[in-house]
């Protein structure tokens, strides 16, 4: 198979490459810069394999330079862990609709058109919840900055002509390296974890490698179309979360961080934390998919080791 990637130099989209070159797939790596030099190791060690590179403008000049595509999955989007300063939030938004429109628009000039793009998405456009748990045929409710991004993210991910779009609505992916993971961790490495606000707040979470697997799951399975929600089948509270941690990592989980302080220090941006979606995986599920990880501290003792 022959996939575009928009977005892989990010942890999600470089595990994904290794993992779709591992399996023998052809990876093309749509990219704003080319870098210098890049080999991946196939999984067997029988030798090498590389993805190779485009840049935005060389596939916006010649849509079909890669050749025939079969999938095209779209992680592309500025970083949200940034101060939301309202240049910031423009950027937020601007870089992960333009994304999408890029997609769309290349791939109305392709010949054939790929059979499927896999978007990347988000689980905050259901709105927050307490004890209310969102599978994908809940409605979209956002309330908030990144809901609300999310919506015109999917709106423009929604004009892109192919036969089979899958919207992914991530949820908080947990890996050693990369991601928000490392920053929720440092308090309890410092021995001062402990809740974030009252601790209510849902906490989305997905193990890196089943974030690469449905993504895979969700190129290879026909039946997988729409909104997917790309989060583990056990949905947890912020202090169901941090108590799984301190557990896992021998640390105590008791200093407990006001919601006051948090704005203060993080702004809007404190919305990342103190507020969130319990989310399970109904589509995957029900589709066959199994889960690596499907027990948070199992995945936690992973990412923590």
């Amino acid at each position: 198979m022959r996939l575009l990637l928009c977005g892989g130099t990010g942890f999600i989209g470089v595990a994904l490459t290794e993992a779709l070159l591992a399996r023998g797939d052809e990876v093309w790596v749509i990219t704003r810069k080319k870098p210098a030099a890049s080999a991946n190791v196939d999984s067997e060690g029988k030798g090498e394999r590389t993805a190779r590179y485009m840049t935005w403008e060389e596939w916006g000049t010649n849509p079909n330079g890669a050749g025939p595509i079969d999938a095209i999955v779209n992680l592309a989007g500025e970083t949200i862990s940034q101060r939301w300063t309202e240049a910031a939030k423009r950027r937020i938004v601007s870089s992960r609709v333009h994304a999408a429109e890029r997609v769309a628009e290349n791939i109305a000039r392709m010949s054939p058109a790929p059979e499927v793009v896999v978007n990347a998405s988000g689980i905050s456009l259901y709105g927050h919840s307490g004890e209310l748990v969102f599978d994908e045929s809940f409605p979209a409710e956002p309330e908030d900055f990144l809901g609300t991004t999310v919506i015109a993210w999917e709106a423009a991910a929604d004009l892109i002509p192919v036969p089979r779009l899958v919207k992914l609505r991530i949820g908080l992916v947990l890996a050693a390296r990369g991601g928000a993971f490392p920053l929720l961790r440092l308090p309890y490495r410092l021995f001062g974890g402990g809740r974030m606000g009252d601790g209510k707040q849902g906490m989305p979470w997905i193990h890196l490698q089943d974030m690469v697997g449905l993504i895979l799951f969700s190129i290879d399975n026909k039946s997988i179309a729409g909104p997917l929600n790309a989060v583990g089948p056990a949905p947890v509270s912020n202090d169901q979360f941090g108590r799984a941690l301190g557990r896992v990592t021998g640390r105590p989980h008791w200093f407990p961080v006001p919601a006051r302080l948090l704005k203060l220090v993080l702004g809007e941006m404190s919305t990342l934390v103190l507020t969130g979606q319990k989310a399970i995986p109904r589509k995957a599920l029900e589709n066959g998919y199994r889960f690596a990880y499907s027990n948070l501290e199992d995945a936690l003792r992973d990412v923590t080791r």
